[in-house]
């Protein structure tokens, strides 16, 4: 049911349409059967009927040729189509149509833009701007179209125009500023922040940013002269100090950097991070000039005399003692102080963790990493370096309970390696407790999130050949082991022994020689193997002496004896 908004709508929109081409207007009767298509066109595409919808358009345009409110709404279809040449086509007719019509214009502008036709783009919106000569947005737009073509004057224009509409802003100013030093020229960028620095003679802030543009533009003694001004009215202004930093810096006064720096960095108040980007830029100033590194560490301590909003210069002082080679136990004492002051400072933490598990001190290694996973819990590290030093202790149950928190926290974003190696070393643990089940389940996930994590492939196919349970699957994953590491002995043992299993004698025979070839301190399990597989190739005199030596080595499987005295290979 057609409401009465709608009628209204669609007479204000008819109420556009210009006379026909041969100069005559609609009949009373065309008009009619128009206003009635078009209406119903509305209709339908309020009740989401889209084909329809377009379809009545379409016959509304046949008997109207001349109406820009049919091209408008038929050139949201072809946007929606992605044609572009249709869409373009009909918003530009709409807008020649009703060139006063701002919605169309503006709608014609964004699609010129979409379409990154900036030029097309500048003329509509001009157009719209005759129109709304005081419409912010359409300035702003102008201005940001102009800066695409490099258009400065424009821009200066629009610019102008907007301070005329909305007032004078910083905002204003600095981009004024900007599109100047774009054009080269200084004496209005000069201009623009004198009127500011007059505008706010109270806020010294404007009179540091003219002094870091004089000191910029080779006017230091201009700048040398405001900035003390503004220090001898406000001693603790932060910028006017940073400022005469460079000053001291620009003019290689290094006895009077030093001295401003040291001040700064003991200052209350300079924030942090500040302190740290000035202590930055001085180590890269310090080494770029071979300095003298002892007066950078006493630089450093100075500066952490100081209370410490987090473990940031901690870390900065580590990073240098790490460049210049100092000893590992002092680098980590200042880790400690870092996580003193920050204990949720997950970088700190993992460089202690790292530098400690190269010392393979776990028990450390588990009072550092412990703490980690409470105030880092979704930080998957903590758990890992945790439950590998569990692991290298031998602690298997500390282990699992270890890697079962960390597999907790496991998201999309989860560190593959480190999920991978988490489930791998569960697979190994379960299986040695004789839960194959479970240990299969583990390899699995494992390999799911790191499908070529041939640690996991080759312990899995091994322990399946071990039950004799998915050989084919076993060999499978056993052939990628050696694809990725084709003279790893253990994996050529492990592939060679699948094969046997499998009853592939003669391909066994050929890996095994492979895997002795490639270890010269053979394992009593590869020994015994390759006995095996010469006894089955028919060799038993080279399979007793491979069973001999096997013994010497180990205690071997519960049949080796029993071979050796048959002198023939005999299933367990």
């Amino acid at each position: 049911m057609t409401t009465l908004k709608t009628i209204i709508s669609v007479l204000l929109l008819s109420a556009t349409i210009p006379a026909m081409a041969d100069g005559g207007k609609l009949s009373y009767n065309d008009q009619r059967r128009f206003d009635y298509f078009f209406l119903e066109a509305v209709n339908q595409q309020s009740a989401g009927n889209l084909s329809a919808s377009y379809d009545l358009f379409r016959h509304a345009l046949e008997i109207n040729p001349n109406a820009p409110e049919v091209y408008y709404n038929l050139a949201g279809y072809y946007v929606t189509m992605r044609n572009d040449s249709l869409s373009r086509f009909n918003f530009e007719k709409a807008a020649e149509l009703a060139p006063k019509n701002t919605t169309y214009l503006e709608k014609l502008g964004q699609f010129y833009i979409n379409s990154k036709d900036y030029e097309s783009a500048i003329k509509a919106y001009e157009k719209l701007y005759a129109i709304q000569h005081d419409n912010p947005d359409v300035i702003t737009i102008l201005l940001q179209l102009y800066g695409t073509q490099n258009n400065y004057d424009k821009m200066i224009a629009m610019l102008d125009r907007l301070e005329t509409v909305q007032g004078s802003s910083d905002r204003i100013s600095l981009t004024k500023m900007q599109v100047y030093q774009q054009q080269g020229k200084k004496k209005e960028q000069e201009d623009v922040l004198k009127s500011m620095v007059k505008k706010y003679p109270n806020d010294p802030n404007y009179k540091v940013m003219y002094c870091n543009w004089l000191m910029n533009n080779g006017r230091s003694k201009d700048a040398y002269k405001t900035l003390n001004q503004v220090l001898k009215d406000d001693p603790k202004n932060v910028g006017a100090q940073l400022a005469m930093l460079d000053y001291y810096s620009s003019q290689h006064k290094a006895d009077k950097t030093m001295e401003l720096t040291s001040q700064l960095l003991v200052s209350k108040d300079i924030p942090s991070n500040t302190k740290a980007a000035l202590l930055r830029q001085t180590i890269i100033d310090n080494e770029q000039h071979h300095g003298d590194s002892t007066a950078m560490l006493n630089l450093l301590d100075k500066t952490l005399s100081q209370p410490q909003e987090n473990g940031d210069i901690y870390l900065m002082k580590a990073a240098y003692m790490s460049l210049h080679h100092m000893p590992d136990s002092l680098i980590d004492s200042v880790y400690v102080q870092a996580l003193n002051v920050e204990p949720d400072n997950s970088r700190a933490r993992i460089l202690l963790l790292q530098d400690l598990w190269t010392k393979k001190e776990y028990d450390h290694i588990i009072a550092v990493a412990h703490p980690g996973q409470e105030y880092n819990p979704d930080d998957m590290a903590f758990y890992y370096f945790e439950g590998l030093a569990h692991y290298m202790k031998k602690d298997n149950d500390k282990t699992l309970a270890t890697f079962q928190k960390g597999i907790s926290q496991i998201n999309k974003d989860s560190d593959p390696d480190i999920v991978a190696d988490f489930y791998s070393i569960m697979g190994d643990i379960q299986h040695e407790k004789g839960q194959d089940s479970l240990a299969f389940d583990s390899y699995e996930k494992s390999i799911q999130w790191k499908p070529d994590n041939v640690g996991t492939l080759n312990n899995y196919a091994y322990y399946l050949s071990e039950v004799n349970r998915d050989l084919p699957k076993a060999e499978q994953m056993s052939r990628k082991t050696i694809d990725a590491e084709p003279n790893n002995s253990t994996f050529l043992d492990t592939y060679a022994w699948i094969l046997f299993m499998e009853g592939k004698y003669a391909d066994a025979k050929t890996y095994i020689d492979r895997a002795i070839a490639n270890d010269s301190t053979l394992s009593d399990v590869v020994l015994e193997h390759a006995g095996d597989i010469y006894s089955m190739n028919g060799d038993n005199d080279k399979a007793l002496e491979y069973w001999n030596k096997a013994a010497a080595k180990g205690e071997g499987s519960a049949t080796l004896q029993k071979k050796i005295k048959l002198k023939k290979y005999v299933k367990e």
